[in-house]
């Protein structure tokens, strides 16, 4: 009694647990999930608005350098400009030369805001400006605030025929007045002699631009500029402009932060390429940095995104304060793990309660189902309308389980009765065949005596361990003997010839697989024929496999029975000739698994062949 008690215990502890596995764990798991993709929606929500506010702002930019670049163009296109300058570095009246190109320079200044100064270098060395910020016509405002020396700036703009960048320096200050400058350039290009050298033309452009062009999408954000050097090339906060923020290397060899790509569409990147694992960590903490140092987003949980314009080789860069989605995210998080707790307390007690009545129930399905198990095969579980549903089906199968054992047994003593009635033993018909053969031989009657020979060997082979593996010896021999019979029933109808490999004869191979094919060439591939029937068998070694080849020259078969044999279809119609074919197939398939191949070819008035590979599985070892 005690031990009934504790295996009832025992199967409710178990329950309990698989419920709390499969139940409570789901539920909880569930929930974790459902938060999680929650967030995870929220936050590509709010990643997708600031890719957008990027990716809208990338294009601003590209828009209105593309409108800078044609002041550029006209500039280094202009042939009275390239007339001055040619007169320049020819040396020709120099002082009156840069006086009229100064002159020209100043009647292109005021087509487009921001622009602060227009300055030619030319091929002899001469610099010619005119800067809005200062009357001097010696010293530029902006020269002494990039890092690059006047033959330097030459010497990188005039070796292509591309747009120039050259980002933002440091700050100028002239009078009362100071910002930030970045500069376009190009080379002057005389299209009479498109080779020939005359100078470069740079624009320079006051950093508010860019600093307009970012503020125009920053709600609820900060965004700023920094180039592939890590050097902030615009922000709102201008101290900050000119700051290097970063010693990695930020591009991965794209486009150069000082040359822009005229004519080619700019594109977007994530600000991770080339600023990859540690790197780009330490990135988005300084443009983090920047961003509380701006004192502009206060100092919540800041995130960054960034893009990267092929155009100016530059990153646009967006920071945004997550303080207010992470606080509401956190509200819901505490509401959903309150709700689970108390979910689950609610799901553990009808838990315990449901595992109570069933243990119940199944322990008394239990008590009779061990009184079947010692002997007493009259045992059923009586119906029960408290039981649960599932515990009721589980009592009835028992109880029709109980009775097809019944059943069974009463057929198996009659199959036994059945099986010593009609035995009979295979001495007796060997021995039987042998007085036939003797008799046989008395009256002369050899061939007689032959085929009765032959059909005892086949018997014997047949019958003998019928589903062991043979030596492709022992079957080549049985083929013999089971042809030599057709060819005698039939009357020497058909020529048959075998040729085997002596290397594979050792090898192994399973009783009676090629007989069904061969019969089928015999029975009804030479059915109807008028020419003389001829039967090629032949077997061979090739890589890992035994290769098989059984042909005949008989009638063939229909195209589509082909298809279908090949395909492992075996239809079931009045024709029997192919079922001998589909047991064959089905056993080799059955025997070697994938590895074996059946394929068969055959044309209507030509024949058929079938090819057999069969996996090599040892030799005499595997006997």
């Amino acid at each position: 009694m005690k031990k009934i008690k504790f295996d009832r215990k025992s199967m409710k502890t178990r329950l309990v647990v698989a419920f709390v596995v499969t139940s409570l764990i789901p539920i909880f798991l569930v929930n974790i999930v459902s938060y999680y993709n929650t967030s995870r929606l929220v936050e590509r929500n709010v990643e997708s608005m600031t890719r957008a506010n990027l990716e809208q702002t990338r294009v601003s930019l590209d828009v209105w350098l593309d409108s800078y670049e044609d002041i550029l163009f006209q500039v280094y296109t202009d042939d009275y400009i390239v007339e001055l300058v040619d007169k320049i570095n020819a040396g020709e009246d120099v002082a009156n030369n840069k006086q009229l190109l100064r002159k020209t320079l100043r009647g292109l200044f005021y087509t487009k805001d921001y622009v602060k100064s227009i300055s030619v270098i030319t091929e002899s060395g001469e610099l010619v400006f005119y800067d809005r910020l200062t009357a001097s016509t010696t010293q530029t405002s902006w020269m002494d605030s990039i890092s690059m020396s006047k033959e330097e700036l030459y010497d990188e703009i005039s070796g292509d025929n591309k747009t120039h960048l050259i980002p933002t320096g440091g700050k100028v200050v002239v009078g009362s007045n100071s910002c930030h400058l970045f500069h376009i350039g190009h080379r002057i290009i005389d299209y009479r002699s498109v080779g020939k050298q005359c100078g470069v033309v740079l624009v320079s452009i006051d950093e508010r631009l860019l600093e307009e062009i970012c503020s125009s999408n920053t709600e609820n954000g900060l965004n700023f500029i920094v180039d592939q050097e890590g050097c902030v090339i615009s922000c709102r906060d201008s101290e900050q402009v000119g700051q290097r923020v970063s010693m990695t290397e930020a591009g991965d060899g794209r486009a150069s932060g000082r040359a822009l790509k005229s004519g080619s569409e700019g594109g977007s990147d994530d600000v991770d390429n080339g600023q990859s694992g540690a790197d780009g960590k330490k990135n988005d903490a300084i443009y983090q940095d920047i961003a509380r140092r701006t004192g502009i987003l206060g100092e919540g949980i800041l995130s960054v995104c960034s893009v990267y314009d092929e155009k100016t080789g530059w990153y646009i860069v967006r920071v945004t304060n997550q303080e207010e989605l992470v606080k509401g995210m956190s509200q819901q998080q505490s509401v959903l793990l309150v709700t689970i707790g108390i979910s689950l307390l609610a799901v553990l007690a009808i838990m315990i309660r449901q595992v109570t009545q069933m243990t119940g129930s199944i322990r008394r399905v239990v008590e009779d189902m061990a009184k079947a198990g010692k002997g007493d095969l009259a045992v059923r579980v009586a119906a029960d309308k408290t039981r649960p549903t599932e515990i009721e089906i589980i009592a009835d199968e028992f109880n029709l389980m109980m009775d097809r054992l019944k059943r069974s047994i009463e057929r198996q003593k009659n199959a036994e009765i059945a099986a010593l009635e009609a035995q009979i033993n295979p001495h007796f018909l060997y021995n039987t065949l042998d007085t036939i053969n003797w008799m046989a031989i008395d009256k002369d009657e050899y061939e007689i005596s032959n085929m009765i020979a032959n059909l005892a060997g086949i018997l014997r082979y047949g019958i003998s361990k019928s589903n062991e593996g043979v030596r492709v010896k022992e079957e080549v021999d049985w083929l013999k003997q089971y042809i030599f019979l057709q060819q005698t029933r039939l009357k020497n109808s058909f020529d048959c010839h075998i040729k085997v490999e002596p290397e594979i004869m050792q090898l192994s191979i399973h009783k009676l697989l090629l007989q069904p094919f061969i019969e089928n060439a015999i029975l009804h591939g030479f059915k109807g024929a008028e020419r003389p029937c001829r039967l090629q068998v032949d077997m061979g070694r090739r890589d890992d496999s035994i290769r098989i080849e059984i042909q005949d020259n008989g009638c063939g078969m229909q195209e589509e029975m082909v298809r279908e044999l090949n395909a492992g279809i075996f239809r079931k119609t009045d024709d029997k000739n192919h079922i001998g074919m589909e047991n064959a197939i089905t056993r080799i398939r059955m025997y070697y698994g994938e590895k074996a191949r059946v394929v068969i070819e055959s044309q209507i008035g030509l024949g058929t062949s079938v090819q057999i590979w069969i996996p090599i599985t040892g030799g005499e070892e595997n006997l």
